[in-house]
């Protein structure tokens, strides 16, 4: 967890005070190892991050969008629907405690908001390499793919196995409703078509064995 840590140190301003930037990250990482979660988890944290780093040239703000990777997800219970605003309110409390610039906190809420939709305005740069990067297992190989699917419908195992099938194909109809999964032209170039492709075979799979009509409210996450 060691670069994680320095990751988090150099998305801070320098000014920020030392036992608050280690109490902070400490109290994140053990967020993203809640045992609940199987796809939300540190792998996925440090995969975002990793997305962000290897584009953050394509951003005016990445210090912005990387902080916004830490705290997209670090309240996420899959029985709330509520996960990505209360999950931008701590990421307001806790970074005007790291002496963060008040427009960059509300930057970072803003962005932490938008991983509710993953439909960023055009020209939001800063809020499309951050749902790109959280959306990057769609177009994964079809291995990866799968294990992402498995994972998910572990973190929901509350749910009944229709009731699941009804909600997450209203989620996978919404993406690929959405005028374009990614946002940042270059990984859309190369994301966008297997993406689809992976959505589409999923819900096929889905509507070959159609639920029961229930609360297509249930299933929230991607």
């Amino acid at each position: 967890m060691s670069d994680l840590r320095d990751a988090w140190r150099d998305a801070l301003p320098p000014s920020a005070p030392a036992p608050a930037v280690s109490r902070m990250v400490n109290d994140l990482l053990a967020r993203w190892s809640e045992p609940h979660r199987y796809y939300h988890t540190v792998d996925h944290l440090t995969s975002v991050l990793a997305v962000v780093d290897d584009y953050a040239d394509q951003v005016p703000d990445p210090d912005s969008v990387r902080l916004a990777a830490w705290f997209h997800d670090a309240i996420y219970d899959p029985k709330r629907v509520d996960n990505e605003e209360v999950s931008a309110l701590l990421a307001e409390v806790s970074l005007a405690d790291l002496n963060v610039p008040p427009p960059r906190v509300a930057e970072v809420a803003r962005l932490v908001r938008l991983t509710a939709s993953h439909d960023p305005l055009p020209g939001d740069r800063n809020g499309g390499l951050l749902t790109d990067a959280d959306l990057a297992v769609l177009a994964s190989s079809e291995d990866t793919y799968r294990a992402y699917t498995i994972a998910v419908r572990r973190e929901y195992a509350h749910i009944p196995d229709a009731a699941f099938a009804a909600g997450r194909a209203a989620v996978l109809d919404n993406l690929l409703g959405l005028a374009r999964l990614f946002h940042t032209p270059i990984l859309r170039d190369h994301w966008e078509a297997p993406a689809r492709h992976n959505l589409a075979r999923e819900l096929s799979a889905l509507r070959d064995n159609p639920p029961p009509a229930v609360d297509h409210g249930v299933v929230g996450a991607f």
